[in-house]
């Protein structure tokens, strides 16, 4: 009987993590296997250490494991330690309800293709507040998030990451487990140590996951600060460019700082530099304009697009400065998350 192990990062869930179990419980298959639960909580003081507790009256195989350091690299250790030597080791976070399928679709994948060491699948976004519906569909847009992302795929297919991923747990004993250090991409860091290791990570349109969104404009920004922030530490850390579109914010933040300085040359000059910018805010005009909703959803959209450009351009920015040119140790302010 093939083993499994369910590991799942938690903190302050405590409207979420029992449609999370439960989803998890209902899966297809699930009597074919042996699986074990590892809720890894990060000393939780919302009442989700409790409800932990009484679901584990309920649920054969379930455990609470505690995540004194509350971050999410070392949650995802300490589940994966928590396990021991298994077959699979499956990832998911504490507000995603996976599909019936997601987990027996994702070992069939791993058992009929040698070459694919991880599988994710699709999110499905449910909103806590307007805000968050809002952050979604700007997130599930090219535009927003670039060509390739797994946000905008809508086809099965091979791609560089995946959300709540299912790994054969000899990757863990190939290439060694989640960087701690990482408080950011922890994910993107692995999944890129997979791929250079000659595995393929793949997603499969077939299997899903429905997301609880919240969302305020203060933690988008912090969020894709630090974003691109920790993205040069993890480029640093390989000597390697992971992805090429996670240049673009970076470099359209520097052409918006440089470009009005061509005014100062010569107005023609000016103006044609500005074309980038124009070109920018048609795209952005564009694509806050689909499905027109009002002007209110327009203004909110336009502007969760800028926020989410620049911060991420001027994240990554920051972190040249301090890991590239300072050689500086990561800031403990960006180790504070956007919730």
């Amino acid at each position: 009987m093939k083993e499994i192990s369910v590991v799942i990062p938690c903190r302050n869930e405590v409207l979420y993590i029992e449609e999370c179990i439960t989803a998890i419980y209902n899966s297809t298959d699930f009597e074919r296997w042996n699986i074990n639960v590892y809720i890894v909580d990060g000393m939780s003081d919302d009442g989700t250490r409790e409800k932990i507790k009484s679901l584990i009256k309920q649920f054969d195989n379930l455990y609470l494991v505690d995540n004194k350091r509350q971050l999410t690299p070392f949650a995802f250790n300490l589940g994966i330690y928590a396990g021991g030597k298994v077959d699979y080791v499956q990832i998911i976070g504490a507000r995603h309800i996976v599909s019936k399928n997601y987990i027996s679709n994702c070992v069939k994948k791993l058992e009929s293709d040698n070459d694919t060491w991880c599988v994710g699948g699709k999110i499905v976004n449910e909103y806590i507040n307007h805000l968050g519906e809002v952050f979604s569909n700007v997130m599930a847009t090219t535009f927003g998030m670039g060509i390739g992302n797994f946000r905008t795929l809508n086809k099965s297919g091979y791609t560089d990451t995946v959300t709540s991923p299912m790994y054969p747990y000899w990757v863990f004993e190939k290439i060694g487990f989640f960087d701690e250090d990482l408080i950011r991409n922890q994910d993107d860091d692995f999944n890129y140590r997979v791929k250079k290791a000659g595995g393929k990570i793949f997603f499969d349109a077939d299997i899903s996951l429905r997301y609880y969104v919240r969302g305020n404009y203060s933690g988008l920004r912090r969020q894709f600060f630090q974003y691109g922030y920790w993205k040069v530490f993890v480029n640093k850390k390989h000597q390697s460019v992971t992805t090429f579109r996670q240049l673009v914010p970076p470099l359209f933040v520097l052409y918006s700082i440089v470009f009005p300085l061509f005014y100062l040359i010569n107005v023609k000059l000016g103006c044609l530099a500005s074309i980038p910018l124009v070109m920018y805010l048609f795209l952005n005009v564009f694509f806050s304009s689909i499905n027109w909703k009002g002007l209110k959803a327009f203004v909110e959209r336009f502007t969760a697009y800028l926020i989410l450009h620049y911060s991420y351009g001027f994240g990554y920015l920051r972190g040249i400065i301090d890991f590239l040119i300072l050689k500086k140790v990561p800031s403990i302010k960006q180790k504070r998350l956007s919730r």
